[in-house]
């Protein structure tokens, strides 16, 4: 994945997340690399230590809705509005 696509998924613009991918980089999670025929691209790839916290960010949802005490149609609703609030702050820019 590209430090582009990467902002666009969770809605960080370059600025905000180069130095979060730097600490991340530090801590051995990830990879960061330009392909020789693009200097402009930043590459992304996890390491070892990435993919076994990827496996352990699957359960984070679950967890997070345990602490909310909204039926499951309150949460579908409040994803709804969350993503609606979030296509209206990408056609602001």
């Amino acid at each position: 994945m590209t430090e582009r696509e990467l902002g666009h998924r969770v809605h960080l613009d370059s600025g905000t997340l180069a130095p979060l991918l730097r600490r991340l980089e530090g801590l051995g999670v990830l990879r960061r690399s330009r392909p020789e025929n693009d200097e402009r691209t930043l590459l992304l790839t996890l390491t070892e230590a990435g993919e076994a916290l990827k496996e352990e960010a699957l359960s984070v949802p679950c967890a997070m809705q345990g602490c909310l005490d909204l039926a499951p149609d309150e949460l579908l609703q409040l994803k709804k509005l969350l993503d609606k609030a979030l296509k209206g702050m990408e056609n602001e820019r």
